[in-house]
């Protein structure tokens, strides 16, 4: 029989998921489902409450928050080799569920998981840090760091284009070498992109052509452009139009992706951040994770 573990990060969407633990066992005390619900405490803990929950027998883990609780639930799901990820979107970005089409209102979502209807998504590797969604190098990766200092005082996905006007005004582009495949070419660029989802940033559609399942990743490249085209280019990421700007967006499919930087930098992992030197890869994983969607 089918066993359910909810695990809400309670400080996801300023507070908004911890909220919805009423809601869930109003939904579930009419599903006849044995189910536990358990709060993070901090970070990382959703690692292991997710390998816990699987040892103890259930089956589905619930990532009740953003893409960063979902990233750590999918983590201990993988690490014990069974289990499958449900996702209730209450962060500040929700990325994945746009991409997966799960829905924004809790009912519609838990109707979702008890339905049962799931695929297997691919899982990316970049410098041993599993992602689901997209990991980035470049402008918007500065954007996220410059972000985490804005969150402390705007807890709203406005947050995300606040951080992204100022760092608009200071980002000076990065030389890399990227190899795609093994096909080497060195650029001067404002951002790549390498992922499994369409969605980053709470909803700028990055990689419109991305499928989540088709094993491969998808990879846009925005060569280094002018602050003011940037500035008429950036609005046209909500619906995926800036991939017409061919001479400033290249679109690339891979299986791996290697990018060598000049300067130390930043790399984007599903909205976490982490300082890099030299050499970052990319490459996908063997498995794909079972995915209530």
């Amino acid at each position: 029989m089918n066993k359910i573990l909810f695990i809400i990060n309670p400080v996801a969407g300023g507070g908004k998921a911890k909220k919805l633990e009423p809601q869930i066992n109003e939904y579930m005390k009419d599903i006849k489902l044995e189910y536990c619900i358990q709060m993070t405490r901090k970070p990382k803990d959703a690692i292991e409450m997710a390998k816990l929950g699987i040892k103890e027998g259930y089956n589905t883990i619930v990532a009740v928050g953003g893409d960063g609780t979902v990233n750590e639930v999918a983590i201990g799901i993988m690490e014990s080799g069974h289990g499958t990820l449900g996702i209730i979107p209450s962060g500040t970005g929700n990325d994945l569920a746009r991409t997966l089409e799960i829905p924004f209102d809790i009912k519609a979502a838990l109707d979702v998981i008890i339905k049962g209807n799931r695929k297997k998504i691919d899982i990316g590797i970049v410098n041993n840090n599993l992602f689901l969604n997209i990991a980035s190098i470049g402008l918007d990766s500065e954007v996220v760091k410059n972000t985490e200092k804005i969150k402390k005082r705007i807890r709203t996905r406005f947050a995300y284009l606040v951080g992204i006007i100022n760092t608009l005004f200071s980002f000076k582009g990065k030389k890399v070498m990227l190899e795609i495949d093994d096909h080497l070419m060195d650029k001067d660029i404002s951002l790549v992109a390498v992922g499994n989802g369409k969605y980053y940033g709470g909803g700028l559609k990055i990689l419109p052509m991305a499928i989540a399942e088709d094993g491969y990743f998808h990879v846009i490249v925005v060569n280094k452009t002018p602050m003011l085209k940037l500035l008429f280019l950036f609005p046209s990421i909500f619906s995926g139009q800036h991939i017409r700007f061919k001479k400033d967006v290249e679109i690339f499919k891979a299986k791996k992706i290697r990018i060598i930087t000049e300067d130390k930098t930043y790399l984007n992992v599903d909205g976490e951040i982490y300082d890099i030197e030299k050499e970052t890869l990319f490459t996908i994983n063997d498995e794909k994770l079972p995915v209530f969607c």
